[in-house]
């Protein structure tokens, strides 16, 4: 089993990125500020200016090691990897099934079921630890329509109607997330999913994780020999990493929505966390972010059954192991896409 590595994140601006012997060095000025051996890290995630050196860059490459390059607020630029491991013949199948409406949407229907799954757990959960402080009406009506969402999806479907049905699921989830919000602060109100920028507080949150939960299940995907973007449910887009956002449909909500509800809920984020911008956009403040980044690298450790496997593993491996399974899909080792469900 693939071991679970850290990944390291680079906030503080004017940081320099240099190779030492085995280990990357860290340097603000003339100060270094920390050694991390490359073995122990399974990816590094760079925001603003932060710089790194050619000979970093080509050592980590030769060891598998991705930097991901993000503005300071946490926006995708770029990402440096190496040469992409695994077979050929793995990643014409993969193609060759993409370009089949038929394969494309039977798994898109497994992902989409597993999302659907996940976020009625995320509802439920709400209303079993929660039921004296949410509408317990407004959830459980939404349960319901999850559910009847659910059963379509376990009919033969075109990829349009998958997606109808993945949309019209999502928009019904999202019309209640305000009721997982314990504090009633008006800080943290929520009223709809905003994105380029996100215009309150919470959706700035949702996005930054997604963010993140992105570089994860891109590298988990690449590690295997996949190509990201080529997708099922997410079609070919220039810029597009479709078959990442594919994978982490199974685990927005289990994954980032509820570290997000619980990062507010449990106050460790407050309102002067954030900082409104003249265009209205929200962005969170240094402190935040960093904050963000320890309670989501602790997230990642916490253990799991994994569904599939029936092992317990750290939840970061998670998406080691749909990649995986992935694979073995498209190899012909397995006779469908096995989603990740949250129990």
């Amino acid at each position: 089993m693939k071991k679970l590595l850290n990944t390291l994140y680079v906030t503080t601006q004017g940081t320099y990125l240099a190779k030492e012997g085995e280990c990357i060095v860290v340097r603000v000025g003339d100060e270094v500020r920390l050694r991390v051996p490359v073995h122990s890290l399974g990816g590094v995630v760079c925001f603003g200016q932060v710089s790194c050196s050619p000979f970093l860059m080509g050592f980590a490459a030769e060891r598998g090691l991705g930097f991901s390059f993000l503005t300071e607020h946490g926006r995708f630029l770029a990402r440096v990897q190496g040469p992409v491991s695994g077979n050929v013949l793995l990643r014409r199948e993969q193609y060759r099934r993409a370009d089949s409406p038929e394969a494309s949407a039977e798994v898109a229907r497994s992902i989409v079921s597993a999302k659907v799954v996940n976020a009625r757990g995320v509802l439920q959960r709400a209303m079993r630890d929660h039921g004296d402080k949410v509408d317990g009406v407004a959830l459980e009506a939404e349960v319901l329509h999850l559910r009847a969402c659910l059963m379509r999806l376990q009919q033969p479907a075109g990829l349009d109607a998958v997606r109808g049905i993945e949309g019209e699921a999502a928009k019904g989830y999202f019309s209640v997330f305000d009721n997982l919000i314990l504090t009633r602060e008006a800080a943290f109100r929520f009223e709809g999913r905003s994105r380029r920028p996100p215009l309150d507080r919470v959706n700035c949150l949702l996005s930054f994780i997604y963010t993140l939960l992105g570089h994860d299940v891109r590298s988990a995907l690449e590690g295997v020999g996949l190509d990201s973007a080529v997708g099922f449910l997410h079609r070919d887009r220039p810029g597009r990493h479709g078959l990442a956002l594919d994978v982490m449909e199974e685990f927005r909500a289990v994954v980032a929505d509820r570290l997000a509800l619980s990062l507010i809920n449990l106050g460790k984020l407050k309102k002067s966390d954030f900082e409104i911008q003249e265009t209205g956009a929200v962005r969170m403040t240094d402190d935040a972010r960093k904050a963000l980044l320890v309670a989501y690298q602790k997230r990642k450790q916490d253990e799991i059954v994994h569904p599939f496997l029936n092992e317990r593993i750290p939840l970061g491996l998670v998406f080691h192991v749909q990649a995986m399974l992935m694979a073995r899909w498209l190899r012909g080792d397995l006779d469908g896409y096995p989603p990740f469900v949250w129990k």
